[in-house]
């Protein structure tokens, strides 16, 4: 059970494929940077 075991998720990783150890990342995920970039410009003003 490891790197080269098709059913866990290190496996999955490795053969960089994906099922229901590893699913796949949902396509309306966007990281939330523009916040931040907005508080960084009211920290400087």
């Amino acid at each position: 059970m490891g790197r080269g075991d098709k059913k866990t998720r290190k496996g999955k990783i490795t053969r960089g494929s994906y099922g229901n150890s590893r699913p796949k990342p949902s396509k309306g995920y966007k990281p939330k940077e523009e916040g931040k970039e907005v508080k960084k410009e009211e920290k400087t003003a």
